[in-house]
């Protein structure tokens, strides 16, 4: 636990509530840290390994990945989410031990990681594989890449075969974006947060850019290809999160407003009583114009940070017009991003609900079609919930999250007998799901999905007595001395954690349970980068 939090504690305001306290101190920093707090990422890291080996902290990152690698020689999550960063890391490795510099100690975690790829990651067929943005981009390039270097036959690894794609990924529309890029067409905006794969220009390169797509590995290519005296704020910007992280660098970052909107939003939706600096709330703002916010600089503007930043401004007295979501409403619901997204997503919908569903408690004269979108999604999202009560969700890894962001928003907005039904349906799941120990998770038990499980089921309209020993047994999980390192669970290039927001849900949820269960250890959970539980 942190001095100051433990000040809080102990000190002369030790009656004040500590989860309040710990919620203003991370908010905080939020004004400290404006890119954003995010884990170290492998896939990143080793990007920069391959791509800027002249920049500073480059045997700090090789440390990183060989730590980080798996005792089966793969690298990240369970299940196909290992394939990316097992592919970047791998080609890292593979990259140092050519680079002239002897490093045989690289030679065994490189052997092992080709041969996790070949003995089973790659086999996967590509339709089992997860929806992780632009995996049909980055596995074939990253495949290509080493292929070449085991082709150039300067390293000292056992023979092994070139490796092969998933079955049903093929290298066309990696081909098609580079002969597109390299013709000078313009390329989507989100592109650029996959261009060291690409090998394309961003459209607003110059000497102002500080970070190409809010990537690391982005800029980085960038400023290999340009030369570091081409971007000097992006060079500062890659500094500085490397003095940061100690060499490993995250992605994606910035997320400013992203950090800034779940933070608040959660927090202030827990009753959790914070009061922003204006200067930060006023970053939101941006939600309010014509085609909302973006997550953080070099992203194209998408509707779930828009939805997100309104929620959060309506809950701090500052409610706003969601008109600018109209620019993403489609036939099914509302998209991430405009005639650029595959797929549904539940999480997207569930916070466009809570955005028109703010302004209507703030203007429940609005326009009929703003009611009309309000019942709508309260009869769309229970369409897409699951046989078993849950959801599941292309941004997130855990099904406990898209179930709570589905279930807060029906809970408190949604209309008619159906959305009732399926928050009710969402509840029990979740009660079946409890582990042993009072967790909840899906790979295994964590603080992250434990709050998430625990705000089901205190927004679910029901006293049952099973309910009440959940909640008592969720708390008191929170409670916990720390576990080890929580999973990366959020959806980018590879799975990442969003330090700070991940808190702030744990902080949530902890305040929730807290009021909910008379007599409560009502102390700190203190969530950093392994997002750790602690008993006071």
């Amino acid at each position: 636990m942190s001095d100051s939090v433990v000040r809080l504690l102990t000190g002369p305001d030790a009656g004040r509530d500590p989860t309040t306290d710990a919620a203003r101190e991370l908010i905080a920093g939020l004004s400290l840290r404006p890119w954003g707090r995010v884990a170290p990422s492998v896939y990143e890291s080793a990007r920069l390994v391959v791509d800027a080996p002249w920049l500073p902290g480059h045997d700090e990152r090789l440390g990183f990945l060989l730590r980080a690698q798996r005792p089966d020689g793969a690298w990240g999550p369970p299940e196909g989410y290992a394939l990316v960063p097992t592919l970047s890391a791998t080609d890292a490795l593979l990259a140092a031990l050519a680079d002239g510099v002897p490093r045989p100690h690289l030679l065994g975690p490189a052997a092992r990681g080709l041969a996790a790829l070949t003995g089973g990651l790659l086999a996967a067929d590509a339709r089992t594989l997860p929806d992780t943005p632009a995996l049909d981009l980055i596995v074939p390039a990253l495949v290509e890449s080493i292929n070449d270097r085991l082709g150039r036959a300067t390293i000292d690894l056992p023979p092994s075969p070139p490796l092969t794609l998933p079955p049903g990924l093929g290298p066309d529309r990696l081909r098609a974006v580079r002969a597109a890029a390299a013709a000078g067409a313009a390329l989507p905006t989100k592109l650029a947060h996959f261009y060291e794969v690409l090998g394309a220009m961003p459209a607003d390169a110059g000497p102002t850019l500080t970070a190409v797509g809010a990537s690391p590995a982005a800029t980085a290519a960038w400023l290999s290809a340009a030369g570091p005296d081409a971007g000097p704020s992006a060079h500062e910007f890659l500094r500085q999160l490397i003095r940061d992280g100690g060499g490993p660098v995250p992605c994606p970052t910035p997320i400013t407003v992203f950090e800034r909107a779940w933070v608040l939003s959660g927090l202030r939706r827990a009753g959790v009583a914070v009061n922003p600096p204006a200067a930060l709330v006023d970053t939101l703002t941006g939600a309010t114009g014509a085609t909302g916010v973006a997550t953080g600089e070099g992203l194209p503007t998408d509707a779930d940070t828009t939805s997100v930043a309104l929620d959060a401004l309506a809950r701090l007295g500052r409610p706003a017009d969601p008109a600018a979501l109209w620019a993403y409403e489609t036939a099914d619901g509302f998209c991430t991003w405009p005639g650029s997204e595959d797929g549904f997503s539940v999480t997207t919908n569930a916070h466009v609900l809570d955005a028109f569903g703010q302004h209507l408690v703030a203007r429940p004269d609005a326009d009929a079609r703003y009611h009309r979108t309000v019942e709508r999604l309260s009869a769309v999202l229970p369409t897409h919930q699951l046989a078993d009560g849950r959801w599941q969700d292309r941004w997130h890894a855990s099904p406990y999250y898209a179930t709570a962001c589905c279930v807060l928003a029906l809970a408190e907005f949604g209309r008619g007998g159906v959305a009732a039904e399926a928050v009710d349906r969402a509840a029990r799941w979740v009660l079946d799901s409890q582990r042993a120990d009072g967790s909840w998770g899906r790979w295994a038990g964590t603080v992250e999905e434990t709050a998430y499980a625990l705000q089901v089921l205190l927004a679910a309209p029901t006293g049952a007595p099973r309910v009440a020993d959940a909640v008592a047994r969720g708390h008191a999980y929170l409670h916990e001395p720390s576990g080890p390192e929580h999973r990366p669970l959020w959806y980018g290039k590879e799975l990442y954690c969003p330090t700070a927001i991940v808190r702030s849900a744990v902080l949530a949820a902890c305040r929730l349970s807290a009021v909910h269960l008379p007599g409560a250890d009502r102390s700190v959970v203190e969530c950093g980068y392994q997002v750790t539980k602690t008993s006071t």
